[in-house]
């Protein structure tokens, strides 16, 4: 069975109180486009991520929002941000650092005490997906890609879905 693998690039998940801090009160994140995720999509809005005297501008906030907010980055980004950031399952914040998060439109900002990681590889599958496959939420697995560049994935968490 084939599955579609998509990369992810760095973005940030908001709360409804951090939206309000960064947008204003009642604000609403506004959609660019869905994902492939059911009802995830990439915002309109975007951020600025600072870290010291080092920043990543231009960072997209994903919807809808969250309970916590976070922010997911690759190995590279932290390295540019000079954070040492752990590898962790997106929506685990426990020991992670924070960082400032800016809107650069308006000049607001947070400062966030943790939630910045780099996120572990996932695979997202429906319901349906996972039963003809026989895995489980969050169940570690590889992930054989073929053709001429083919590689294997490793550790993988698979992430079951009833949406889709």
């Amino acid at each position: 069975m084939k599955i579609p693998i998509e990369i992810s690039a760095r973005h940030v998940h908001l709360s409804r109180e951090h939206v309000e801090k960064l947008f204003g009160k009642n604000y609403k994140l506004k959609k660019l486009k869905d994902l492939s995720q059911p009802g995830q999509f990439a915002a309109k809005e975007i951020v600025t991520l600072i870290n010291g005297k080092n920043k990543i501008e231009n960072v997209r906030i994903l919807g809808p929002e969250r309970s916590k907010t976070q922010a997911e980055l690759s190995t590279t980004d932290a390295r540019h941000l000079k954070l040492n950031l752990p590898l962790k399952l997106s929506g685990d914040i426990k020991n992670t650092p924070g960082m400032i998060l800016k809107n650069t439109k308006n000049n607001k900002a947070l400062k966030l005490t943790k939630g910045v990681m780099i996120a572990q590889r996932h695979l997202h599958c429906s319901l349906n997906q996972a039963k003809k496959l026989k895995i489980k939420n969050n169940q570690i697995v590889k992930i054989k890609v073929l053709g001429k560049r083919g590689l294997i994935f490793n550790r993988v968490s698979v992430r079951v879905s009833p949406l889709y």
